[in-house]
């Protein structure tokens, strides 16, 4: 198998899609909307071609999926459920980096039936943190050791050197994903019990830690349900199981407030009005009051406090007109690109820990550090487009060399797929360090 296509050519497309190219004996095609964004990812690679395709257009997608034999989804994760249904009509493979749905789920046996493998979730987070997991908790079991407690949590961040703004945030990926973000709720497992948070109060149950490696201190939040982590990586005798996002200092507190205001929310608004005016009929301010005084004190802040101070700097009291959106997310997360945004030769990071304890054969406990701490290159490649798209590189190249024996809708959490794409990311510079030590 050596005809690839891969849909989209966004931001963290760039390191996979080259990766492919490099293998002459690979025919990479790259659809994108914007075609022109697609013929930037190939050029000068003779085994590469830049098509446009419109994803709602079906018939057209389904003839270029025709064409290919393992199909590459980096589209939003809206569009996967499509393609993936198109590839089992039309027996071809898949890969994705995101999450598998549940609709996807569903698809497992008959993609199994056909022979089929649809690689999901190999990524970064999620993707390299499953992987890097995994080598670790197979380790302890060969050991005849338990994992007791398991923690894991990644950040896309700023450099440290190129965290200037108020939010310690710029955006490497979808802005509108991460803003989000902020509404998921989260489960996990912690000491035997089982601990469930609303999105309203996410950020309210936030911790701070350290990460090896790094001088600075880190906030953490629940990323999603982590409860099947459990079985997914055979955690079977895991008292907790919790896996977390990193934000620098402030970020938790402010995006709660930003909650609490009504600016994560889809609520229709005027075009062509201002941010002081929006954010006014926000919080009931009447014609003539102190808008930013009345938004403090809805969120039970005072006028100078630091969140107030960040949402002044947003621009969201501004005479500025807001851009041409329906509603108050969309505003917030283009206005929030547009003043959170990495100028050219500024850095991002990738910071991914996991922390475990162990009970060995002998009933001595461990403590287990596994750390990732990887930077963007400068006027390059982020560090987010690398860590997402070169797993995704590495395991389409063996699927098209034949050296993934699986079928199904599936995840990196075997060995034959996390072994050689770890020891591959090695010698790409992104690589786990970790530290053992007796408790």
């Amino acid at each position: 198998m050596n005809k690839i296509l891969v849909l989209g050519a966004g931001l963290v497309s760039r390191p996979g899609v080259r990766y492919l190219l490099k293998h002459e004996h690979l025919n990479v095609t790259c659809a994108s909307r914007t075609v022109s964004k697609a013929e930037k990812l190939v050029e000068g690679f003779p085994n590469g071609k830049a098509l446009p395709i419109n994803v709602n257009d079906t018939e057209k997608l389904a003839d270029l999926i025709k064409e290919h034999e393992i199909i590459v989804s980096l589209l939003p994760w809206v569009h996967h459920q499509k393609v993936s249904d198109l590839c089992l009509e039309l027996n071809k493979h898949m890969a994705t980096t995101s999450y598998v749905s549940a609709e996807l789920k569903k698809l497992d046996a008959a993609v199994k039936k056909k022979g089929l493998l649809f690689l999901n979730e190999i990524g970064v987070d999620p993707g390299i943190d499953h992987m890097s997991a995994m080598k670790i908790i197979n380790m302890v079991a060969t050991e005849g050791g338990k994992v007791l407690h398991f923690y894991s949590n990644t950040g896309g961040l700023p450099a440290p050197e190129d965290n200037d703004n108020p939010f310690g945030y710029k955006f490497s990926w979808s802005p509108k994903g991460v803003v989000l973000a902020s509404r998921n709720s989260a489960s996990w497992l912690e000491n035997g019990k089982v601990v469930e948070i609303s999105g309203a109060v996410l950020f309210e149950y936030y911790l701070v830690e350290r990460i090896e490696g790094l001088a600075d201190e880190f906030e953490v939040y629940a990323n999603r349900d982590s409860i099947p982590y459990k079985d997914v990586y055979g955690l079977d005798d895991a008292l907790t199981v919790k896996r977390g996002t990193y934000r620098n200092l402030g970020w938790c507190d402010t995006l709660k407030k930003m909650v609490d205001l009504g600016l994560i929310d889809e609520t229709p608004v005027i075009k062509g009005i201002t941010f002081k005016q929006m954010m006014a009929k926000l919080v009931g301010a009447a014609e003539g009051d102190d808008v930013k005084q009345k938004a403090a004190l809805k969120i039970g802040l005072s006028v100078d406090d630091e969140i107030i101070k960040r949402l002044e700097w947003l621009g969201l009291f501004s005479d500025q007109p807001i851009p041409d959106f329906d509603n108050i997310l969309d505003v917030l997360s283009q206005q929030m690109q547009d003043k959170l945004y990495y100028a050219a030769g500024e850095k991002d990071m990738i910071a991914m820990q996991h922390k475990f304890t162990i009970e060995n054969a002998d009933g001595s406990r461990d403590q287990i550090t596994s750390t990732l701490i990887d930077y963007g290159i400068p006027n390059g490649d982020s560090s987010m487009a690398r860590t997402v798209s070169l797993p995704l590189g590495i395991s389409v190249r063996m699927m098209a060399e034949g050296k993934i024996n699986l079928t199904g809708v599936q995840i990196p959490n075997m060995p034959e797929v996390y072994e050689p794409v770890l020891d591959e990311l090695e010698t790409l510079g992104i690589k786990m360090s970790e530290k053992r030590v007796k408790l």
